[in-house]
């Protein structure tokens, strides 16, 4: 970078109202880094030819191979208007589905954004993902339609079609933002009810319904897409043209004579031109003339395409003169006419002028972050924003106004850390010398030079002495060049270069407040920080640099350096005004993945960022040569800090685990492991698919399509079946599945039914996981009488309103009552698993926070083993007994809990102590009468004390109930857990089972004539089409399917190679699915043996599965071995 273009921004970063921070979002292929290496080229950052093929801002080598961006790259841009300057803080992110977290990372720090759609394909999925995105962030938008060049060349589209195609794209991303809007007013409007019915007194007077949903009275015109509002450009990135309708508005307002005003409103839209009048009409007078926008605009576009791909000179002179442009006559001779285009469309309508100036005109600058955003950053869990203390909530104006002052709190969010090499950093960069500097250089070599001479004529004269050869002479040459000095040197090299291989972490930053500035020291906030609480245990008025007392999740940092991101490159500066993006370094030790970062310790957390894309495929990764194993651990500790979305894990069995968002992102991470972070070679494992457990009803019919229980049974394969399923001694079932066990001392007695829980209950508890885990956080400290923060009325309104729905859900005589009798969820207290109590002797459930109440804590027995009965169901729900793999859909009952015989040895032990105790107060008493009068009331003291004691014992005997009941089979609360936990497994066990798989919702688009390999594609790989439609205007067919995840290990590979490149997939996950085959299957009745044979040797899917995954885990598999194995013979000679 230039120093009079740093210089110029580092003073522009100081007027925060021409300040823009944007990014540009999009699908993949869209044409994102094109447009973004237009927009660099402007500022003479690249040459304006290496536009779109360069792609600057993908700096990683595998992002230049594979053609996507995969990680988010700022760079800072200044833009010229009139007598004004603005910088424009521009963001690159990806479009690939598997890095849409770093989609988040990038919205957060930005006030607008650039949608960027393919003229071509139109929306796709990842285009609805980013419009959502923009609207929870609170973020503007602002339209590109790229790629308009394929609509002429490769559509051969008239402009009449095209300008039908423009206004059909421009109607459903308008229909996106419609639906965003209105889910956003009608939340408002059901809080505004909630509220109002809470305060509102008049419960008895009459209740007036409105049945209007609050949408007219809300102006949202502001919120659509529309050329005449300014917030959409047409444009071609690779040909480096773009224009909003503002420019031919004012170059036809000469022209023809009309107000700009006037053809700003009528050039997009059904308005048609009179010449002869010279007026425009809304109904077109002769049948078949063109709307204004096509004649006026796309006309011009499409005869210049078509003068220089027929290469008609006369024609293109003609245009060229007529524009008033200069053309190069090495672009006119040039072969390709790409170049041609490029060179005139790049000066006649230049695209980073259209976009930079539609930028600068429609997008806020940091000054204009609304109330709203605000509030929503800094509430934190389903806090309101006047819950929070007092001193947080003045910190508002601060942001609103975005001050500088240098009495203005210092907030800033880090929204991920990203490695670079360190050799990179300013710092390290070599940098040019000046005049005085080389000629010390010069000086210090021409004296080195003359010592070295002068020491050589020495030795020379001292060989000649001792009478020397000169074989000699080489060999104390060859000795003297490991001298001890030349040796240290070289170690002293080598730590020098050694922290220059290393990788350095940038925080990717914004300054929302006040004024950073290096060596500064600020608060790091923990995402479990709360204000509230550890206010009151600092001093008032406190920064960073005091000496204060530890609290919890709060630590202080110094800002080692502050740089201007500028892509590949980083420029070091001093202080940064707030409203801009920036790099911190130094916070390597402080920051995870993102943070917070103020100088007052009242500012709390921000809210956690929106992730789209779920981390679904496991890896286990060590190292080849296991003595580098500490290299690896090191190496994933990096790789975790420096990817947003990445989860690193060791599990029980010991593997280190990586967990990333799919094939691409898994490849990526892998790549960085060995090449960046662990520098060594690794071994990888198969992808860890997960899967879940459930129970169904019992099937109607067999594998055959035969009622069950009519046909004959095959007596051996039945027997067989039977064996499968044996339960142990000591245990009873029911005819309906009821299981009733003991624990091993035989003190208590638990009877346990497994249900399948209806799939909408299933959807609605996993929806609702967060939602689940305060329940329960807040049903155990009421429980267990802990002190806690008073719930707020919007999560208690939650709460109401997800028991509702779950009363609505489970219905009939079987769920009856069946809500007020949960008594906790799992697995790990928010899973999509029930447990409910069914007992008659002893009621709890989780809705303790909507009754308000504590629950009294007597002396009873059940409320002593409560936490026990809970513990062994969150057990067995976290490994079923298919494959140790969680639970899903499944509700136990346990109906009941008989603790009689440990009431009996109890009070049989309590009788014991209290006997004991008789017997040493007796023989007390006996010493004491043999005392002297003097000394009773010393004796009567003892007594009292003695007394005390006994009371200690027997109060001690009745919570101690524990030791009282421990026996050889260890405490009494750990034989229950055991208890509990076989309980739930063999009652599941009893009934029908199913294994659940992961699925990806797959979205491919696909010309006609590679429909068939798709389809083929697909069925081999057990996917299922959901929908197939053509793409309006194109010859283009959009597939929706779902495909197991299990399955879709090569498939974007495969249907490529399959399609030559045609049809390329889009993978999301979105849900568990139970897989119909029933993975214990044997045939059992006469027409299955008929039709699959004795051994049923075509192993179905489930059993698959459930084989690898246990094979994977190191249990117990069941397989086939091969019998009567024979080597095969050829029967007839080759003669």
């Amino acid at each position: 970078m230039g120093l009079n273009n740093f210089s110029k921004t580092v003073g522009l970063q100081k007027k925060t109202a021409f300040i823009r921070n944007i990014c540009i979002l999009a699908h993949v292929d869209h044409g994102k880094t094109t447009l973004a290496d237009c927009l660099i080229s402007s500022n003479g950052i690249i040459s304006s030819r290496l536009a779109g093929k360069l792609r600057y801002l993908d700096s990683r080598e595998d992002e230049q191979i594979r053609g996507i961006t995969m990680k988010s790259s700022a760079i800072s841009l200044l833009f010229g208007r009139g007598d004004q300057e603005y910088l424009i803080n521009l963001i690159d992110s990806p479009g690939h589905v598997d890095f849409s977290s770093e989609v988040s990372t990038a919205v957060r720090l930005c006030d607008g954004c650039i949608i960027v759609v393919d003229a071509v394909e139109g929306i796709c999925p990842q285009t609805h993902a980013v419009l959502r995105q923009a609207w929870l962030e609170n973020i503007r938008p602002v339209l590109v339609i790229n790629k308009i060049d394929r609509l002429i060349m490769e559509l051969k589209f008239t402009p009449q079609e095209a300008y039908c195609h423009l206004k059909n794209i421009l109607e459903q991303v308008n229909a996106i933002t419609g639906t965003l809007f209105t889910s956003k007013v009608l939340e408002e409007m059901a809080e505004k009810e909630t509220e109002t019915q809470l305060t509102s007194d008049s419960a008895h007077g009459d209740q007036v319904y409105a049945w209007s949903a609050g949408l007219e009275y809300v102006d949202d015109s502001h919120l659509y897409f529309s050329p005449d509002q300014g917030n959409v450009v047409f444009a071609s990135a690779i040909d480096g043209w773009g224009f909003g309708i503002e420019h031919f508005a004012k170059l036809y307002s000469q022209k023809i004579g009309i107000k700009q005003s006037v053809l700003l409103k009528t050039l997009w839209g059904d308005y048609y031109l009179n010449t002869k009048a010279k007026k425009i009409t809304k109904i077109e007078q002769v049948k078949g003339k063109k709307p204004l926008f096509v004649q006026l605009v796309l006309e011009n576009i499409w005869s210049l395409y078509d003068a220089v791909t027929k290469r008609d000179k006369d024609k293109i002179d003609k245009i060229v003169s007529s524009l008033g442009l200069k053309i190069g006559a090495r672009e006119m001779r040039h072969a390709d006419p790409k170049v041609q285009l490029n060179a005139i469309c790049s000066q006649w309508l230049p695209i980073s002028d259209a976009i930079l100036s539609m930028v600068c005109n429609k997008l806020p600058s940091p000054l204009d972050i609304t109330a709203e955003r605000v509030d929503k950053l800094l509430c934190v869990g389903g806090k309101t924003f006047d819950s929070l203390p007092q001193e947080t909530q003045d910190l508002k104006d601060a942001f609103l106004k975005c001050s500088s002052e240098e009495t203005a709190p210092v907030i800033v969010f880090v929204s991920k850390m990203f490695a670079v090499d360190a050799k990179t950093l300013p710092h390290n960069k070599p940098r040019p010398l000046s005049q005085e500097e080389i000629a010390q250089r010069r000086e210090l070599v021409r004296r080195r030079h003359a010592e070295k001479s002068a020491a050589s004529q020495g030795q020379e004269q001292v060989q000649q002495a001792a009478g020397g050869t000169p074989e000699d002479q080489a060999i104390n040459k060859v000795d003297g060049q490991t001298s001890p000095s030349q040796l240290d040197s070289m170690t002293l090299a080598a730590m020098k270069q050694e922290p220059e291989d290393k990788e350095a972490f940038i925080a990717f930053a914004r300054v929302f407040s006040g004024v950073v500035r290096r060596g500064q020291k600020l608060f790091v906030l923990g995402p479990k920080y709360d204000p509230t609480e550890s206010l009151p245990k600092l001093p008032p008025q406190c920064s960073a640099v005091d000496s204060l007392p530890s609290v919890p999740h709060l630590a202080c940092c110094t800002l080692e350096g502050l740089y201007l991101l500028m892509g590949r490159e980083l420029e070091e500066l001093e202080e940064v005004a707030p409203g801009n993006v920036l790099g911190i370094g130094g916070l390597q030790e402080f920051v995870l993945k993102s943070a917070t970062l103020s100088s007052s310790p009242a500012c709390p957390p921000f809210n956690p960022l929106n992730f789209e894309a779920t981390p679904i495929v496991r890896v286990a990764v060590e190292p080849t040569h296991p003595s580098e194993m500490p290299q690896l651990v090191k190496g994933m500790k990096l790789l975790n800090q420096a990817d947003p979305c990445v989860q690193v894990l060791i599990q029980e069995t010991g593997e280190h685990v990586l967990i990333t968002a799919g094939e691409v992102h898994l490849q990526r991470c892998l790549d960085d492991l060995k090449e960046r972070f662990a520098k060594i070679e690794i071994s990888v494992s198969k992808p860890i698919i997960p899967f879940r457990e459930t129970i169904t009803r019992p099937p109607k019919v067999d594998m055959v399509n035969e009622e069950i229980g009519k046909q004959q049974k095959v007596a051996v394969i039945h027997q067989s079946r039977e064996e499968q399923n044996k339960i142990p001694e000591g245990m009873q079932v029911d005819s309906d599945g009821l299981i009733t066990i003991s624990t091993p001392n035989k003190y208590a007695t638990l009877s346990v039914r497994a249900t399948p829980l209806p799939e909408e209950v299933t959807r609605l508890l996993e929806e609702n996981s967060s939602l689940i885990r305060t329940i329960e956080q807040f049903s155990s400290s009421m429980y267990e009488g802990k002190k806690m923060e008073e719930m707020t009325q919007k999560t208690l309104s939650q709460i109401k309103d997800f028991k509702e729905k779950l009363e609505q859900h489970l219905q009939g005589r079987k769920w009856r009552n069946a809500v007020d009798g949960i008594w906790s969820f799992g697995p790990r207290k928010c899973g999509p698993n029930i447990l409910l109590n069914r007992l008659e002797n002893y009621k709890r459930s989780v809705w303790q926070c909507l009754e308000g109440r504590r629950p009294t804590k007597g002396a009873n027995l059940y409320q002593d083993f409560d936490n026990s009965i809970v513990s062994g169901f969150q057990l067995a729900t976290l490994s079923g007994p298919m494959c140790e793999e969680p639970l899903m859909g499944v509700c136990f009952s346990v109906e009941k809990w008989d603790m009689s015989r440990s009431v009996e040895q109890m009070s049989i032990s309590r009788q014991d102590s209290e006997t004991t105790e008789a017997t040493e107060e007796a023989r007390e008493e006996e010493e004491a009468a043999s005392v002297s009068r003097t000394e009773n009331v010393k004796l009567a003291s003892e007594n009292e004390f003695q007394g005390g004691d006994e009371g200690v014992v027997k109060s001690s005997s009745q919570r101690g109930t524990e030791t009282l009941l421990a026996d050889c089979y260890g405490p009494f609360s750990g034989q229950l857990i055991a208890t509990m936990k076989e309980a739930c497994r063999y009652a599941m066990q009893v009934k029908p089972q199913r294994l659940m798989a992961a699925m990806y919702t797959c979205e491919i688009m696909a010309t006609a004539d590679v429909l068939g390999r798709v389809y083929g594609v697909l069925s081999k790989r057990e996917g299922r089409v959901l929908q197939e439609e053509m793409k309006e205007g194109t010859d283009a067919f959009v597939i929706k399917a779902v495909l197991p995840v299990a399955e879709s290990f090569g498939f974007a590979d495969e249907i490529r190679k399959r399609t030559s490149g045609l049809a390329s997939p889009q993978l999301v996950f979105s849900h568990w699915e139970v897989i119909s085959d029933d993975p214990f299957w044997v045939p059992t009745t006469e027409e299955e043996y008929l039709h699959f044979g004795e051994k049923a040797d075509s192993e179905n899917q489930a059993r698959k599965y459930m084989n690898a995954v246990r094979k994977r885990k190191g249990l117990y598999v069941d397989e086939k071995i091969v019998e009567h194995a024979e080597k095969q013979r050829t029967l007839s000679r080759n003669k």
